[in-house]
């Protein structure tokens, strides 16, 4: 009766759609190219797809043990399975880091949300330097991004306040999709400019040369963070598993389609910067300002054309960044409601407005006057920094080991193995790497960002 007073997915397409649109976001379709860029390209690639099997997908499960097994919020799944131990903390730990995610996420997925009505209002049309100047006197406007905040978090909550079944899974059913084809289209676009084949070429050729420890870790920081892992998402959406899930295949599909749209992300990128000549590891800026340029140029003799390339691209992204959102925001609605035994509408509202006060103080941290500095980094960075560099790592170690080391092994094994009808092939394999391979993964991206190896 728990699970049903709660709401679940009504169908396995719900269940991969909406769990792929959780991990889908800005980490694929932003993050993913210009750390591909910097890395070496294609043997980039390579040690990401290894990363995703001995340490995504393990991960993943986990989270879904926990989920499922708990049918209850991220703080309360934990709880339920720490007996009264401190290993409780380790799910308050996942709400506050999703909490706080969403706050300054929203910010970020404000400027694809803007970009698109750029797009259409041709004011990503010139030189590069004022390409450049846009984007710069956009992120220090004091009202614009606020506004596109605010509208981006009203869209999520309408998703929201109509649950899981009618919302959350109505919604990514044809969001999924939609992004989807918007992305095969630009991809076909891209590849047909001038020089293009020099993209596929960088993207998909290896260099092994290129390999070193950064590479190496690099890959294992993308893998964690793409995949939504340690931030609630994944561990609340399990909660609206069915028992028949099968959790494994599911962790499988939704890696899968994770990697696909980022390799396809970069089949967008690659090819249409080195059509103009511009280099692919520009870095972060390489979303708002060195693509609105590549757009422009590569398409100067069909003006027409590099307009709507521009605006499918910022609507696709505005898309993956949507998806994620609802998942964060979820993560936190699902807390509030269940915790503070309110209703969902109720619960959405209490994230909704508090998230959106964090979002627009960061978002007027980036204004040069805001005073919203400190020790020279803004708002903005220091959330960036708080929840990306010290609680998403920490959280994922102490899951790892939680699940690896303290969880009863029979339950572990039952859920792995929907209670014995399925055949668990590679439980052996995913013990062995949750409570070894992972944490020590883990440990390094931790390290490593801190120069300490």
């Amino acid at each position: 009766m728990a699970e049903l007073s709660r709401g679940n997915f009504g169908s396995k397409l719900g269940v991969i759609l909406a769990t792929a649109g959780s991990a889908v976001g800005l980490g694929n379709i932003w993050r993913f190219p210009y750390m591909a860029g910097q890395n070496g390209g294609a043997v980039f690639i390579i040690i990401y797809l290894a990363c995703v099997l001995i340490l995504g997908i393990p991960c993943m499960v986990s989270e879904f043990i926990i989920g499922r097994h708990g049918a209850s919020n991220t703080a309360r799944a934990y709880s339920k399975l720490a007996n009264g131990t401190a290993w409780k903390v380790v799910g308050y730990m996942e709400v506050l880091t999703g909490y706080l995610i969403t706050g300054y996420y929203a910010v970020v997925s404000g400027w694809c949300c803007n970009y698109i009505y750029a797009s259409i209002a041709g004011e990503l049309k010139g030189d590069p330097t004022y390409v450049s100047q846009y984007f710069e006197n956009f992120c220090s406007d004091p009202v614009r991004p606020v506004f596109w905040t605010v509208v981006i978090f009203l869209i999520t909550h309408f998703v929201i306040v109509h649950g899981v079944r009618n919302g959350i899974e109505k919604a990514s059913k044809w969001m999924m999709p939609t992004l989807f084809i918007l992305l095969l289209v630009i991809v076909v676009a891209a590849n047909l400019l001038p020089g293009s084949s020099k993209g596929v070429e960088f993207l998909l050729k290896p260099d092994f040369t290129k390999v070193d420890k950064d590479v190496f870790l690099g890959a294992v920081g993308q893998c964690f963070y793409s995949l939504s892992i340690a931030m609630g998402c994944l561990c609340t959406y399990a909660s609206y598993f069915s028992r028949r899930t099968n959790i494994v295949n599911s962790a499988v599909q939704i890696s899968l389609i994770d990697t696909l749209v980022a390799i396809l992300a970069g089949l967008v990128i690659f090819p249409a910067a080195f059509s103009v000549g511009i280099s692919p590891d520009s870095g972060p800026k390489l979303i708002f300002i060195t693509l609105p340029n590549v757009f422009n140029e590569a398409f100067a003799s069909i003006p027409w054309l590099g307009w709507l390339v521009s605006l499918m691209f910022y609507a696709l992204l505005s898309l993956a960044a949507l998806t994620s959102l609802m998942s964060l925001h979820e993560v936190n609605t699902a807390f509030f409601y269940e915790e503070l035994h309110i209703s969902r509408k109720k619960g959405a509202w209490i994230v909704t407005v508090s998230c959106g006060i964090i979002g627009a103080i960061c978002s007027l941290s980036l204004s040069k006057h805001s005073g919203l500095v400190f020790f020279g980094k803004s708002l903005f960075d220091i959330f960036d920094f708080v929840t990306g560099q010290i609680f998403l790592p920490i959280t994922g170690l102490l899951m790892c080991l939680f699940v690896g080391w303290y969880v009863p092994k029979n339950i572990v094994k039952d859920e792995f193995t929907n209670w014995g009808t399925l055949k668990g092939t590679f439980y052996g394999f995913y013990l062995f790497s949750v409570r070894f391979i992972c944490p020590l993964l883990i440990l390094a991206i931790f390290l490593h960002q801190f120069n300490v190896i």
